[in-house]
C-alpha cells in the first residue's frame, strides 16, 4: 500500500508540473483529434499494421503480441472483419495481391528547429521518400539523414482510455498496479493516457482490461527526451506541416519535440 501511495504522489507531482508549465502532450492531442476525424485514414493505418505485424511474426495471435494488439485496435475502431482477415493473410503470404509493405522512418526539422520523427508503411519507398521530402521543404523544414534526430526520442507504450465515468484516484491506483510508468490526466481531457515501457505495453494493456477498464487504443509512440518551446505562430506553422504529413496515406505516425505552454495551446483551440 505504501508503494502505491508513493507512486500516486509521484504521478500527482508530474501532473502539477505539467499544468504549471507546459503541455508536452498537446501535439499528441491535436494529432489524435485530426486522426479521429479521418476514419478512412485510421482504417488504412490499421490495415497496414495488421499486414506488417503478420509478416513479421506470423498469423498466430497467441505467439505474436504485436499482431494481437493490432487486432484489438482494429476491433475498437470497428474495422470490418473481412478487411482484418485479408490484411493478416496478405502479411502471412496466404493472400498474394501483388502488394508488399515495408516499414520506413524519416527524420528532419520543421519550422523553428522542431525535431520530427516520422514512421511510414509503404509499398513504394521511392514515392514515399519523395513525398515526405516535398512536405518538409514546402512547409519550411528540411529532411535529415537517419540518426539526425532519433536520439531526441525514446520509444514508449501509450494506452488511451475514455475518461468519462472514471474516478481519477481509483484509476491512478489501478494503473500503478497494472505496471504503468506514468499516467497523464489533463484538465478537461476526454481521455486518460497511460505510459509504459516499450516492452510492457501489451502486459499493462491486458492488466487494465482484466481490471475492468475499456481501452480505446494501445500503441508504441516516440516520446521526446528534449523539447523545444514554441510560440503560437511557430506552433501553427508546425501543425500545418504535421497535418500534411498525416494526410499522406503512407505516413502512420508523426512525432515531434514541440512544446507549448498552456496560454499558447489555448490560442490554438
Amino acid at each position: 500500500m505504501f508503494y502505491s501511495e508513493v507512486q500516486i504522489a509521484i504521478f500527482r507531482i508530474k501532473q502539477i508540473l505539467r499544468m504549471a508549465g507546459h503541455s508536452k502532450w498537446a501535439n499528441i492531442r491535436h494529432k489524435k483529434a485530426k486522426e479521429d476525424a479521418k476514419r478512412s485514414k485510421v482504417f488504412t493505418k490499421i490495415i497496414k499494421e495488421l499486414t506488417v505485424a503478420a509478416k513479421e511474426g506470423g498469423g498466430d495471435l497467441a505467439g505474436n503480441p504485436r499482431l494481437a494488439l493490432a487486432v484489438e485496435n482494429a476491433k475498437s475502431c470497428n474495422l470490418p472483419k473481412d478487411n482484418m482477415e485479408r490484411a493478416i493473410k496478405r502479411g502471412t503470404g496466404e493472400l498474394d495481391d501483388g502488394s508488399s509493405f515495408e516499414e520506413v522512418s524519416f527524420e528532419g526539422y520543421g519550422p523553428g528547429g522542431i525535431a520530427y520523427y516520422i514512421e511510414a508503411t509503404t509499398d513504394n519507398n521511392n514515392r514515399t521518400v519523395s513525398e515526405v521530402r516535398h512536405i518538409f521543404t514546402k512547409y519550411g523544414g528540411n529532411m535529415g539523414i537517419n540518426g539526425s534526430v532519433s536520439f531526441l526520442f525514446e520509444q514508449k507504450g501509450m494506452i488511451s482510455l475514455p475518461a468519462e465515468g472514471l474516478d481519477e484516484e481509483n484509476f491512478l491506483l489501478a494503473a500503478i498496479e497494472a505496471g504503468a510508468e506514468d499516467v497523464i490526466i489533463e484538465k478537461g481531457a476526454t481521455l486518460f493516457m497511460v505510459m509504459t515501457e516499450r516492452t510492457e505495453l501489451f502486459s499493462v494493456r491486458n492488466n487494465l482490461i482484466t481490471a475492468g477498464y475499456t481501452i480505446e487504443q494501445a500503441e508504441l509512440v516516440r516520446e521526446a527526451t528534449t523539447e523545444t518551446k514554441v510560440d503560437a505562430e511557430m506552433a501553427r506553422a508546425n501543425f500545418s506541416m504535421i497535418e500534411k504529413f498525416e494526410e499522406n496515406d503512407d505516413v502512420t505516425n508523426v512525432f515531434t519535440n514541440l512544446l507549448m505552454d498552456e496560454e499558447t495551446m489555448n490560442t490554438l483551440d
